[in-house]
């Protein structure tokens, strides 16, 4: 596996989430960049608008990077992480060997979760946002069957002022989580390399988000029983698997 790879996280987590997966894949020499999302480890970068928009233009500018170093690149991402992929995707589909996400999808239909609906929300977001503490937030992800470990760490970030900022930004920007007047219409632009992975008990996006966009877009599911939406850190093993599965068959093809 050379393909150069580019792992993209969600909401509310940060790099450390893919950490599992990663060290089961056993990446050896191949090229891996795994950045946080902009304000989400640190400040939010002066004059970045942390729209939905800005991330997809920023995940574009990283891909570029990985490609023009080491050609079309394989995109991995979970949650907002795999939106802003999708749309990257979409934007740049020659810097794209192939994409993967995981527990989250462009979806026309989906509107989003309780908490997406309050941070939506003005007041009630800041509310939300003044009033959650880091050690409520470690143990509702490691309820949620994230890693202890990295449930700590992710809540140590939660602390960051901007990286709640932020947040509202881009939930607001995306209306709740609706793309239908927006990021779905330009699926046709996917490329045709790709592949879904998912946590089979999300609370957040229902297996039927997964299942309908297989379907209806052609594109294959591996559905991972006994994990929720932390599926990358929760069975990273399984989840490996399915990924190693993937780009082994993408090799073979470019061999043949």
């Amino acid at each position: 596996m050379t393909t150069a790879k580019l792992f993209l996280h969600g909401v509310p987590d940060s790099p450390a989430i893919w950490g599992p997966l990663i060290g089961t894949l056993d990446l050896g020499d191949t090229p891996v960049a795994v950045p946080a999302l902009p304000g989400f480890t640190g400040p939010l970068p002066a004059g970045f608008a942390a729209t939905k928009e800005a991330y997809a233009d920023w995940a574009a500018g990283e891909a570029e990077a990985l490609a023009v170093a080491h050609g079309p690149i394989d995109i991995v991402g979970h949650d907002w992480g795999a939106l802003i992929a999708q749309r990257a995707a979409t934007l740049r589909p020659d810097l794209i060997r192939s994409w993967a996400v995981s527990n989250a999808v462009i979806d026309p239909d989906y509107r989003g979760h309780r908490i997406a609906r309050i941070w939506n929300t003005p007041l009630l977001g800041e509310i939300f946002m003044a009033l959650s503490r880091p050690a409520a937030l470690a143990r509702g992800l490691a309820e949620q069957g994230m890693p202890a470990a990295i449930a700590a760490e992710e809540a140590r970030q939660w602390a960051n002022k901007d990286k709640r900022r932020a947040i509202l930004r881009l939930y607001r920007s995306a209306h709740g989580l609706d793309f239908s007047r927006d990021w779905a219409r330009d699926l046709d632009r996917l490329p045709r390399r790709g592949a879904l992975i998912w946590g089979a008990d999300d609370p957040y996006v229902d297996r039927s988000v997964a299942s309908r966009f297989a379907a209806a877009r052609g594109f294959p599911l591996t559905m991972i029983e006994d994990a929720g939406h932390w599926a990358i850190a929760e069975r990273p093993l399984t989840v490996a698997a399915s990924l190693r599965a993937f780009w082994d068959g993408l090799d073979r093809e470019a061999r043949d």
